[in-house]
């Protein structure tokens, strides 16, 4: 196996991961789910970023993925104010996003779907870390691209897409339903819902349960590790975005259904 398209996947993922990072910083304010103030600047294709801190915009030589980070030390050129390490973290996400899914369908029409099904998760999770959205600027397209491909039976059988669709988003809103009757308050929102059907629908019905556990496991974990480092116990009526989990479970339950293991077989 030559490396070369390799290299190739994960050059071309560390520039989509960069506009990645753009959608979860302006993407929030365009949609009207956080105030202006944050992100506004133009739309999603410019103009060139500025540092949030002194508003001196970016030169092209400071927005080199991961390199620029690491030759600046972290540190705005201009104000030397900090640049958080999610920048270079979603860059690498995007690379290794796109190589695996090379590796996973190969340079083919379902490997370059694969790759952007997987960059959109990439920002749903981002903008749901930082905001608690899950956009349905980005859900619901994710929803019909999903069954569009699947229409030609692309990752799993057409019919099957539409009921991972439907079991999908019915599942949450049934469980956020009970949830808000027996406690008196929100539980989960039907963001994860459409979420769920996203996944439900590019990978058909059988990839929803594992895509939940897998879900719930690393929120689990992501809290049992933040319960650890601060030194306080998880206190359960805390919001927690379960949504970067929940892509999290959905990529690899997706990755795992062209496989053999078991649950699929």
């Amino acid at each position: 196996m030559t490396l070369i398209p390799y290299v190739a996947a994960g050059l071309l993922g560390l520039i989509l991961g960069s506009f990645v990072n753009v959608v979860i910083y302006r993407g929030p304010a365009l949609w009207g789910l956080v105030g202006a103030d944050r992100g506004a600047r133009g739309t999603l294709w410019g103009p060139r970023s500025k540092c949030p801190t002194c508003g001196d915009t970016i030169a092209a030589r400071d927005l080199i993925p991961i390199l620029s980070y690491v030759a600046l030390g972290g540190k705005c050129r201009s104000c030397a104010a900090a640049i958080p390490v999610r920048y270079p973290l979603i860059e690498a996400f995007g690379a290794a996003t796109v190589v695996l899914a090379a590796l996973v369908f190969g340079f083919t029409l379902a490997g370059a779907l694969a790759a952007l099904f997987f960059l959109a998760l990439l920002a749903l999770a981002g903008i749901d870390w930082e905001t608690g959205y899950l956009p349905e600027a980005i859900t619901l397209p994710l929803i019909g691209a999903g069954l569009a491909a699947n229409l030609f039976d692309l990752y799993t059988d057409k019919v099957w897409a539409l009921i991972g669709a439907a079991a999908g988003y019915g599942g949450f809103f049934l469980i956020a339903t009970a949830y808000r009757r027996l406690r008196g308050r929100d539980g989960l929102g039907l963001g994860d819902a459409a979420l769920f059907a996203a996944i439900g629908a590019w990978g058909g019905w059988p990839v929803l349960a594992p895509a939940a556990f897998l879900g719930a496991l690393f929120a689990l974990l992501a809290l049992s590790a933040r319960s650890a480092l601060s030194g306080k116990p998880i206190d359960p009526l805390e919001a927690t975005p379960f949504g970067p989990a929940l892509c999290a479970g959905g990529a690899l339950a997706f990755i795992a259904s062209r496989t053999s293991l078991p649950w699929f077989a």
